[in-house]
């Protein structure tokens, strides 16, 4: 169905709003990118400072391809003084079910 990644951030106290503003000045650097289905920003509601980027993919093969090009890396530097920690998680997506509510976003 589609290949997702989550990038686990933990950024530096007092610097989450640039860390924010940051993220959302460089998203063409993956959305921009044809492979990607969509991307995510997530505030931890229990870990201040704590950030969970979700990007969706068509497979992982161009994901890869995209993960080591010269606009993800320059993209990756600009986000990586915000950074005291992380981790990195790739996941295949098996199934997906639409909860009722989504009809009534439109």
């Amino acid at each position: 169905m589609a290949f997702r990644v989550m990038l686990r951030m933990e950024i530096k106290p007092g610097s989450e709003e640039a860390f924010e503003q940051e993220w959302r000045k460089g998203t063409d650097a993956v959305t921009g990118h044809p492979a990607n289905l969509g991307q995510w920003l997530a505030k931890d509601s229990a870990e201040p400072g704590t950030y969970w980027i979700t990007s969706d993919w068509l497979d992982e093969p161009r994901f890869r391809a995209f993960e080591n090009s010269a606009t993800h890396l320059e993209h990756r530097a600009k986000l990586h003084p915000f950074r005291s920690g992380g981790s990195f998680h790739t996941m295949e997506i098996v199934g997906h079910i639409t909860g009722q509510a989504a009809g009534d976003r439109g």
